[in-house]
């Protein structure tokens, strides 16, 4: 079995060999042109997707760019070892715009932004971060998409707003409001974690799963009763997102203590 039949057969119990084909097909034409190729915005499950694609593969190695410190939705370039040895920059095709409103009567968030750009048609796939900063926000696009955002975008709601390219330079540090949320839960059932860290009731919980609104760990959750550890992140649409920080033991009556961080 090749390797590509390997990692893909590892990838389609996950359903995610879709997306493990388009990498290895990046990873494939990298060995043979013995440069790079760059592929589209990855979040984090997906880049360990490429991660594993290039742990098969001797001579490829692997960069990633997402435009500023810390980011994290990034394109990975599949790269040729030894053309690393001899290249320059990698070009990532990467693009920040500026995007401004009027704060005293508009107050917008990220997703408001996100829906307004896939409204557009505007692939997530070819979107990064998109960094909020009070009155404004950044958003890291694909150089070929770039021009159009610019043009098309004039409004986020009912606000109007201006749109400027700008150097990646100017993307300030990444702030996330985050807080600590220590709670008792029956088990460590998804359902059970997600519900205490988003502060909905467990059934309710239960349905916005069916419904898949929650991943974990960038992944969609198979069902309510998926069980998480420590380090496990859920993503919930619209809510942000959790990580699973500690699960010190149980208490007398048998339920879990867990410590959670919500990003907010």
């Amino acid at each position: 079995m090749s390797e590509r039949d390997k990692i893909l057969r590892y990838y389609r119990s996950s359903g995610d060999a879709e997306l493990a084909a388009k990498l290895l097909d990046l990873a494939e034409v990298t060995l043979k042109n013995r440069k790079y190729k760059v592929s589209e915005f990855l979040d984090p499950y997906g880049q360990n997707i490429a991660e594993t694609i290039v742990a098969h593969y001797e001579r490829l190695t692997i960069e990633t760019n997402g435009g500023y410190a810390g980011a994290e939705r990034v394109k990975a370039a599949f790269v040729d070892s030894e053309f690393l040895d001899y290249a320059g920059s990698l070009d990532f095709g990467l693009e920040a715009l500026n995007i401004q409103w009027d704060s005293r009567y508009y107050r917008l968030s990220h997703r408001d932004v996100l829906g307004t750009l896939m409204g557009l048609g505007v692939k997530r796939e070819i979107m990064g971060d998109i960094i909020m900063a009070g009155d404004q926000c950044y958003v890291v696009a694909d150089t070929t998409m770039a021009a159009y955002i610019v043009q098309n975008l004039t409004e986020v709601g009912q606000a109007a707003v201006s749109v400027s390219p700008v150097s990646l330079d100017n993307i300030p540090a990444k702030e996330e409001k985050t807080k600590e949320i220590r709670a008792t839960v029956a088990s460590l059932r998804l359902d059970a974690v997600a519900a205490s860290g988003f502060g909905t009731s467990r059934t309710r919980m239960a349905e916005d799963i069916a419904a898949s609104k929650v991943k974990i760990n960038w992944q969609e959750a198979k069902s309510s009763s998926q069980a998480v550890k420590v380090g496990d992140v859920i993503s919930m649409r619209g809510r942000g997102r959790v990580e699973v920080i500690e699960v010190p033991g149980q208490t007398k009556k048998g339920r879990y203590s867990v410590l959670l961080k919500r990003f907010m």
